[in-house]
């Protein structure tokens, strides 16, 4: 429940003072996809690419996240809503201070995705599906978080025990199992290319 007791503070220097000094726009790459997919992979791989050309970076990863800010949540329906509602206004914050932030998320619901564009804005929100299917996931159970997930270990698993709704108002979408990682990453670099500058 909002305080009625909180009022916004404005400051002198905007986004628009950010974007001149860093001579590049801001904005949110938004990656979804199931566990395993690549989804950080891509990014990671990406970010240093953006980086390396000059673009002001941060990179925002689902496991690193719960280790922090949102050590306190667990992976039920409405935790995972909490978990996604704070990484927009997190993402939010970065894009308002002039970085590009590129975020690896499951967000396996639609609604929570469409919350993150809504908070940010249209035009500052890309969303990018890391299409991998949960049998080519399964195969590669890189944390091993699959067959955890087959015993009964880990309850609320997305593509086990709990669903993942295909995005349906994606921007860009890359197939990892026909498309390495570098041809992901310069497919998704050319895609942005007219929202950077």
């Amino acid at each position: 429940m909002k305080s009625k007791n909180v009022y916004k503070q404005e400051f002198d220097v905007t986004p628009a003072d950010r974007k001149q000094l860093y001579q590049h726009n801001a904005f949110l790459l938004f990656f979804t996809g199931l566990s395993g997919s690549g989804k950080s992979t891509i990014a990671n791989a990406l970010e240093r690419k953006l980086f390396e050309n000059h673009i002001h970076t941060f990179s925002l990863d689902g496991d690193n996240i719960r280790r922090g800010i949102n050590s306190d949540l667990g992976f039920t329906e409405e935790d995972r809503k909490e978990n996604i509602r704070r990484i927009g206004h997190i993402s939010k914050l970065f894009v308002d201070a002039g970085v590009v932030v590129l975020a690896s998320f499951i967000a396996p619901f639609e609604e929570d995705r469409n919350f993150i564009k809504t908070t940010l804005g249209k035009e500052n929100y890309t969303e990018i599906y890391v299409n991998t299917s949960v049998e080519e996931c399964e195969k590669r159970d890189v944390k091993g978080l699959y067959k955890r997930a087959r015993s009964g270990e880990i309850k609320n698993f997305t593509g086990i025990s709990s669903p993942y709704e295909v995005p349906q108002n994606h921007d860009v979408v890359v197939d990892t199992v026909n498309m390495a990682i570098e041809e992901s990453v310069d497919y998704i670099y050319e895609k942005i290319q007219n929202k950077l500058y």
